[in-house]
């Protein structure tokens, strides 16, 4: 029987985040990313969404490494987790390594993990698989796609990419190198969604850096500027137009810090002599003369912007003398949250500077036009739209339809649903474990539907508690039932709906123990007596807890 290639997506499709891409030949396997989520509206207390393992843990044994594309969270977010469980080797580019390592050492993890540093051109094999890293612009530096050569042919991976002509750091986009593959002959293409509804090209990072000169100039206020952590070229382009105008720049929040100091080691950032200072050392710094670089830009509650905006920074107070620049588009989910933050540093009198009002972000991925100049050089035989929703799943098939491809070599994967390729031929196959694993602050494991439906609940329709104490000589009660609700009964008639489930849970106890006494059948029947009441008088479903206590 001939030997099939397998693609299997764990996540990064119908979805922003989390991508994870198993390849399989001959029972070997290679992993490209391994990225978290971050939590919907609805998953209350949810810190990371992970995706579920299940697959590569019973096949561990074959995994040979796992590849990493660069260094943003939904493309390494999940490592500290997966290497608990999986031993494999990891293998990226140095800045990308750099930031691994950190993540490893924090969980306690990096001793037992070997990190290889490739760079872009580098080849290496890994089982059946030759993998060669090709140069990509994209939003931070260092990133990559991979060209994974098996013994059916070679599919191109191309993670997140733009081509951006300009860039802040390193070389254009390698081109050419995907134009060689495609004159030898590309079997698949699984290349970056996210913008394929947007027409046109993605602008040169470059222009942030412009942007950050017009508000600079001529600037009395102290500009505190917030981006992503990881975006290394924009945190460059801040610094370099503080240095224009004769600002001094401090930086507030851990993970801006770790990134800062890890890029500057590296070479990917320059910072002149005497141009940072620590932060404790900003009020002795003019305001017109002092540049604060930090966190926040998607209004997390935990982040250093968010502590500006509402007082509790230890360092920094926001007034009418400031400036907020807003370096960075929202994350759907995130608008809510980044409007709090907004109106706060506004109501606190300083002046936010924000994406819709200035072009103080570009994107890191490819438009229409920068995609169907991957389909045309790699002239894939298959196309697999990978990282997006499906709405830019399906904009991205009918740019490969616009150039060439034939619909019926289009693959609109799913996450868990297995691609199987030949030579000659694509299809699915049978589907794998996948979804998502919750995880809830430090707890470390995965919070689990129960626990997400019950938070709902409790959220929504409160919590009613009966707690009764049974005398288990008589079978009578010794005390109660007493009812206490919690975010479900607040009104002039609490004290008469009080006093009816009172009632309701005493005939459901005594009708319960008038055949024996049976802890179990007692609180199933004054639960659901409780519960048929409350939905008959208010339409809703606290969550209710009967509490026996025996005596």
């Amino acid at each position: 029987m001939t030997e099939k290639l397998k693609i299997i997506p764990l996540g990064g499709l119908h979805e922003i985040g989390k991508n994870l891409y198993v390849y399989e030949f001959g029972g070997e396997i290679i992993v490209v990313d391994c990225g978290m989520a971050f939590p919907d509206g609805d998953m209350l207390g949810i810190d990371l969404v992970l995706p579920d393992i299940t697959y590569l843990k019973k096949h561990h044994k074959h995994i040979k490494g796992i590849l990493i594309t660069h260094g943003h969270e939904d493309h390494i977010g999940s490592l500290p987790y997966v290497l608990k469980e999986l031993d494999a080797p990891v293998y990226s580019t140095p800045l990308t390594i750099g930031l691994i390592r950190s993540k490893l050492e924090e969980a306690g993890i990096v001793k037992k993990v070997k990190l290889n540093t490739i760079q872009a051109g580098s080849i290496f094999t890994l089982g059946p698989f030759t993998i060669e890293a090709i140069n990509v612009n994209h939003s931070t530096p260092d990133t990559c796609a991979f060209a994974i050569n098996t013994p059916v042919g070679t599919v191109i991976h191309t993670g997140d990419f733009k081509i951006d002509p300009t860039p802040v750091q390193g070389e254009m986009i390698d081109l050419s190198r995907f134009g060689e593959y495609g004159k030898k002959g590309v079997l698949a293409l699984l290349s970056d969604s996210t913008n394929a509804e947007r027409p046109g090209y993605t602008m040169s990072e470059r222009t942030v850096g412009e942007t950050f000169d017009f508000l600079f100039k001529d600037s009395k206020q102290r500009i505190i500027v917030t981006t992503f952590a990881s975006n290394v070229h924009r945190i460059q382009q801040i610094i370099e137009s503080a240095v224009k105008f004769g600002r001094k720049v401090a930086i507030s929040g851990r993970s801006m810090e770790n990134i800062l100091n890890l890029a500057v080691r590296l070479g990917y950032v320059s910072i002149p002599d005497g141009t940072l200072i620590d932060i404790t050392r900003i009020n002795s710094i003019s305001k017109n003369k002092l540049v604060i670089i930090t966190t926040g830009s998607q209004g997390e509650t935990l982040s250093a912007l968010y502590r500006m905006a509402f007082g509790t920074h230890r360092q920094v107070e926001i007034g009418t003398g400031d400036k907020i620049i807003i370096s960075a588009s929202p994350i759907p989910g995130n608008e809510k949250l980044i409007s709090k933050v907004i109106n706060e540093l506004m109501h606190k009198g300083a002046d936010v500077v924000y994406e819709r009002l200035h072009a103080l972000h570009v994107s890191g991925h490819a438009c229409q036009e920068e995609l169907k100049i991957m389909l045309a050089l790699t002239k894939p035989k298959y196309f697999v739209p990978i990282h997006g929703e499906i709405k830019h799943m399906r904009a991205h098939a009918k740019l490969a339809l616009s150039v060439g491809i034939p619909a019926k070599n289009i693959l609109m994967g799913e996450n868990g649903r297995t691609i199987e390729f030949t030579s000659n031929t694509a299809k699915f196959g049978a589907r794998v474990t996948s979804g998502h694993v919750l995880i809830d602050g430090n707890l470390g494991s995965d919070v689990g539907a129960v626990v997400l439906r019950d938070r709902r609940l409790l959220a929504e329709d409160g919590i009613v508690l009966a707690v009764m104490t049974l005398d288990t000589e008589t079978g009578q009660l010794a005390a109660g039932p007493n009812i206490i609700t919690r975010g479900f009964v607040y009104s002039r008639e609490q004290d008469e709906i009080i006093s009816e489930l009172t009632a309701h849970a005493k005939e459901a106890f005594e009708s319960a123990t008038s055949g024996g006494i049976d802890v179990t059948a007692i609180k199933t029947a004054v639960k659901n007596r409780l519960g048929d009441v409350i939905y008959k008088k208010s339409r809703r479903k606290p969550m209710i807890l009967p509490v026996v206590m025996e005596i």
